[in-house]
C-alpha cells in the first residue's frame, strides 16, 4: 500500500509511533521524482511516498485530492506475464512494459479507470521462475 504524504519526514514519525518499528531507510527515485520510506508489517509493507518535485505523480495527486491511499501494490513472481494477464482481462495499462521501481523491483502500474478507481502495482521481487 503506497500513502502519498505531503511532508515525509513528519509522516515516518507519525507511522512509527503508531506501528511501533523502525521504518527501511528513504529510498529516492528520481525517475519517478519521489522518496520512498517502507515499514514492514509481517508479510504486508505500508510505503509512504513524498515528492521530489512539482511535477511528479506524487505532487499531483497531493494537489488534486492531498494526502491518503495513493495505490494497492501486490507482489507477483512473473511481472511480464502478469502484464499480459491483466492487459487480455482488459485493464488499461500505465505501464505497457515493466520498469525499475524502489527496492530495485520490477513494477508496473494498472490505471484506476479499469481497476475500480484503485492505482495498482504490480511487484516483481526476485527473477521470474523459470
Amino acid at each position: 500500500m503506497g500513502i502519498a504524504v505531503a511532508d515525509l519526514r513528519a509522516a515516518v514519525a507519525h507511522y512509527q509511533e503508531r506501528f511501533g518499528v523502525a521504518p527501511e531507510p528513504p529510498e529516492r527515485v528520481p525517475a519517478d521524482g519521489v522518496e520512498a520510506v517502507f515499514f514492514e508489517l509481517g508479510s504486508s509493507s505500508v510505503e509512504l511516498l513524498g515528492s521530489l518535485r512539482s511535477d511528479s505523480t506524487v505532487a499531483r495527486f497531493l494537489e488534486r485530492r492531498g494526502e491518503g491511499l495513493h495505490h494497492l501494490a501486490y507482489q507477483v513472481l512473473d511481472i511480464e506475464a502478469e502484464l499480459a494477464r491483466w492487459r487480455e482481462l482488459g485493464a488499461e495499462l500505465v505501464d505497457e512494459r515493466p520498469r525499475l521501481g524502489s527496492r530495485g523491483r520490477l513494477v508496473a502500474f494498472l490505471h484506476p479507470r479499469t481497476e475500480g478507481g484503485v492505482l495498482t502495482e504490480l511487484c516483481q521481487v526476485a527473477a521470474p521462475p523459470r
